[in-house]
């Protein structure tokens, strides 16, 4: 065989190999890392978390203006949740008033809001209005007032003009003491301890909650939260 015919054949084998070489690195740099982090984000997962337990934080004061419910229903829901959240927006204007209609009303469930700021100032002032229109017992009108014109997706503009906004909307009557409590460094506080727990809890994105200890991560379907809660009524009632 000649010099030439060996160096063309060497060449073809290399030209071989070479494409080869690159189809297997393209391959790889398109296979997702293994260590790449989730989003955070409060979107509804394939498989929601429903398993095992979580501390129980629940509050069950009486006379809770964050809470829904008799303070000794069997069934506690704890919410984590952010005001920024438009995940946590979906709940709350979508599934939350069914649970209500169907298990707050009835005695069996009772819903408590957690403040867990994840979006920032916005988030942490947000929840702050919200302490201060619930100090004159407007806490769930404004929670209301503030969903109701979060926008279909992104992050709502939560200026303090709109915190104002939706308390006057909620009817907050006493707005000087309503900013002088969404300023005060005593709620400020106490958003960030709530906050505090549930990130000691393992819970980095909103909506989480938690139902007589089993943790529901996401806006679900309402089918979802209708299993737990009865699964849960079920076993106090057996308790």
């Amino acid at each position: 065989m000649s010099s030439e015919s060996t160096r063309s054949r060497e060449v073809t084998v290399l030209a071989v190999l070479l494409a080869v070489a690159v189809v297997i690195i393209g391959m790889l740099l398109m296979r997702p890392s293994a260590t790449t982090p989730a989003p955070s984000s409060g979107a509804p997962s394939a498989a929601p978390s429903t398993r095992g337990t979580v501390k129980d934080t629940a509050r069950r004061l009486p006379g809770d203006p964050m809470a829904l419910g008799r303070v000794d229903a069997p069934v506690v829901m704890v919410e984590y949740a952010d005001y920024a959240c438009p995940f946590c927006a979906t709940f709350a204007l979508e599934t939350q008033p069914a649970l209500v209609k169907k298990y707050v009303d009835a005695g069996v469930l009772r819903i408590e809001w957690h403040d867990l700021v994840i979006f920032g100032e916005k988030s942490q002032r947000a929840a702050q209005a919200a302490r201060a229109a619930g100090a004159q017992g407007k806490f769930w009108e404004f929670h209301h007032a503030l969903f109701a014109a979060s926008p279909g997706s992104g992050h709502p503009d939560l200026t303090d003009d709109r915190l104002v906004g939706f308390a006057t909307a909620a009817g907050v009557r006493d707005l000087p003491a309503f900013h002088k409590a969404m300023t005060s460094s005593a709620v400020e506080e106490a958003v960030g301890r709530e906050t505090q727990v549930a990130r000691q809890l393992g819970a980095t994105s909103t909506p989480v909650f938690v139902i007589n200890g089993t943790p529901v991560v996401g806006a679900q379907p309402a089918e979802v939260f209708t299993q737990v809660i009865d699964r849960a009524a079920a076993a106090a009632t057996q308790g």
